[in-house]
């Protein structure tokens, strides 16, 4: 399905059969949970325990690419299964109008992890899930390009504790902060929230990162005005929102020519700097690495 953010490979939350083949279409670490997208901060009342932080960020931020993880509810039906054995769940009301209208057909949470194979760039359009999962994925629903294009940021509201930013994301942590107050990193390395493997969003080719030099057997994934005119360029005002809106599709495109490593030139971590960053070190970080940082 369709999100604002990437395109999630949904299935029922509470079928532990329909988790269990997500798992496998992804090839995904079983002890990466699974975020359970809901249709109004109501369902999430019904699936999570949301306190008045948490609360706040939802009516600022949804529907939009923000995850809340918060204390699983006692009338939750999301499988421990998509929640990979934790006490808590990661929670999201998605903008985009198509995943609303599934949603709320539904009525119920869809677990619906990136629809691509687990470590790999995640999709930002339909042609991307159908090529990357092929008979992994029974239907596809097409609702154009991500708007946004890179993943939800994941904040942690545990009770009696602080904030906790765990994924940087679609929204900037300045945005959340200046609402909010600062944002404590996580707790401890233990993966609490998708999208903390070290290695992640990996195109084939390997990453070169924060290149003003590039070899002759690179292809060189530009940024701002003074990328070479020959780049792909992934915003050449140098805007992050572009750039983060563009990365997944350049990448892929990049990655599709078959070239042994990326060049990707030096990208400020203003705005949405700091998630498109983190996103371009895990996909350069060793492959098969499946521990948390």
């Amino acid at each position: 399905m369709p999100t604002e953010t990437v395109y999630g490979l949904a299935a029922d939350a509470s079928n532990p059969v329909a988790i269990a083949a997500v798992y496998a279409a992804k090839g995904r670490p079983a002890f990466n949970p699974l975020i359970a997208h809901v249709a109004s901060l109501e369902m999430a009342h019904k699936e999570g325990h949301i306190d008045d932080r948490a609360a706040a960020l939802a009516e600022r931020f949804w529907p939009g690419p923000l995850t809340l993880v918060v204390p699983v509810a006692e009338t939750g039906r999301t499988v421990e299964l998509a929640r990979a054995g934790l006490e808590t769940i990661a929670l999201r009301v998605p903008g985009h109008r198509v995943a609303r209208a599934l949603l709320e057909a539904f009525d119920g949470p869809l677990a619906a992890p990136s629809a691509n194979p687990s470590g790999r760039l995640s999709p930002t359009r339909g042609s991307d899930v159908a090529a990357e999962l092929r008979s992994g994925v029974t239907l596809v629903l097409d609702g154009g390009a991500s708007d946004v294009g890179i993943e939800s940021t994941i904040i942690a509201a545990m009770p009696g504790e602080p904030l906790r930013i765990l994924r940087v994301g679609a929204i900037g942590r300045d945005t959340i902060e200046a609402g909010f107050g600062p944002l404590e990193a996580p707790r401890d390395a233990s993966v609490v929230a998708p999208g903390q493997l070290s290695s992640h969003y990996a195109p084939a080719a390997s990453l070169r990162l924060d290149v003003t030099s590039f070899d002759t057997d690179e292809t060189l994934l530009g940024f701002g005005p003074d990328a070479p005119a020959s780049a792909l360029n992934l915003s050449p005002d140098g805007d992050t929102t572009e750039a983060a809106a563009n990365l997944y599709q350049y990448l892929r495109r990049l990655d599709a020519a078959g070239p042994a490593r990326i060049a990707v030139m030096p990208i400020p971590t203003e705005g949405l700097g700091e998630a498109i960053n983190d996103r371009l070190r895990r996909a350069a970080a060793p492959r098969g690495e499946q521990a948390p940082e």
